[in-house]
């Protein structure tokens, strides 16, 4: 659990390198990018609920669209539809974005002592980018690596680990900060050390 009275709770360790997930971490945004989903799925007559997105939070789009083609037996086109929800939620969402100020605080804090800052997220790379911006973190954060960037999204470690070989730092380095359960295990698959972020999902 993250916030306690509205302080961070921080494991004990010497970290060289802080990563944050962004959707539901750094950004207010899971409630938003819910509705995308289910609004998109609507309008190519597929319903389903807010609770199901929030449980495969953290995967790429694609992975998204093709669990949901499994569960509900339809055939949508994973790259078409992930390109469209993500069309929606910059056209109608993208405006609405707020941080999350004790996370968003803490990687400031971070930046401000010489700590190496990544941000690792399932999201496209013209969303988490644009979040960024909006957050005014952009110019703190030296990794992002998003969906487009791996071959393997969460649960896999593979996006936390090429954040931590981009950085210069060793897995064990890393304190890693989430919201989903999905993202907690691709970190500790990753061998980090994990803050869970709580509160952000479906409401």
């Amino acid at each position: 659990m993250i916030l306690e009275n509205s302080k961070l709770v921080i494991p004990p360790g010497e970290f060289e390198a802080f990563l944050y997930d962004c959707d539901g971490t750094l950004a207010d945004t899971m409630a938003a990018h819910i509705e995308a989903w289910v609004r998109e799925l609507d309008s190519k007559g597929v319903r389903i609920s807010g609770d199901l997105i929030y449980e495969l939070a953290g995967m790429p789009a694609t992975k998204t669209v093709e669990i949901i083609n499994e569960r509900y037996q339809v055939n949508l086109d994973p790259e078409g539809i992930a390109k469209a929800k993500e069309e929606r939620f910059f056209d109608h969402y993208m405006g609405q974005i707020e941080g999350i100020t004790e996370v968003c605080e803490h990687l400031k804090a971070m930046a401000k002592i010489g700590k190496k800052i990544a941000v690792v997220s399932g999201g496209r790379t013209r969303v988490v980018t644009k979040t960024l911006q909006i957050l005014g973190l952009d110019h703190l954060v030296e990794v992002v690596i998003c969906a487009e960037d791996v071959k393997h999204g969460k649960p896999h470690p593979e996006p936390f680990l090429m954040a931590a070989e981009r950085l210069g730092v060793s897995p064990e380095s890393c304190l890693v900060f989430e919201d989903a359960d999905l993202g907690i295990q691709s970190a500790m698959a990753a061998g980090m050390q994990t803050v869970r972020v709580v509160g952000q999902g479906p409401r």
